[in-house]
């Protein structure tokens, strides 16, 4: 069965000078600010789509990542996933260019190698993952503690 998941934004006025909320409707992401200068310049305690997009690819792949090690017969006791989008203007046009993840996982019994390999193929296989394929390139940077 599919799931669906919900997220409402409002904007006002123009792009430079306006601001906006973006919420999730399971009650779970209160109305968070969102403005222009949130996405290019510093936060000032609001979000950006770039900030929400690597929050979900950090959920997204330490699921992933946590899955893999299941199959694997080596669950992790803790994995710590940072995720880091990349917003830049190419020619024209503004873009995710990157997303940078770094994992530093605790799993008992499996080797440095074990690890960076099941890291990598979690960055292959996790849903956001997939979604970026062939738009933004995904880097991973995995260790264990």
């Amino acid at each position: 069965m599919a799931a669906k998941r919900t997220a409402e934004a409002v904007w006002e006025h123009d792009l430079l000078h306006g601001q906006g909320t973006v919420k999730g409707t399971s009650g779970a992401l209160p109305a968070i600010g969102v403005s222009w200068s949130s996405r290019t310049e510093a936060p000032a305690g609001k979000t950006s789509p770039e900030e929400l997009l690597a929050a979900a690819h950090a959920a997204c792949y330490s699921m992933a990542l946590s899955a893999g090690l299941g199959r694997m017969q080596k669950p992790p006791e803790r994995l710590d996933v940072r995720a880091t989008a990349t917003f830049d203007k190419v020619g024209e046009s503004w873009n995710v260019t990157t997303m940078e993840i770094q994992v530093v996982g605790k799993v008992p019994g499996l080797s440095a190698a074990e690890f960076s390999a099941a890291a990598q193929a979690a960055a292959e296989g996790c849903p956001i993952s997939r979604a970026l394929k062939g738009n933004v390139a995904v880097s991973v940077n995995a260790k264990l503690a």
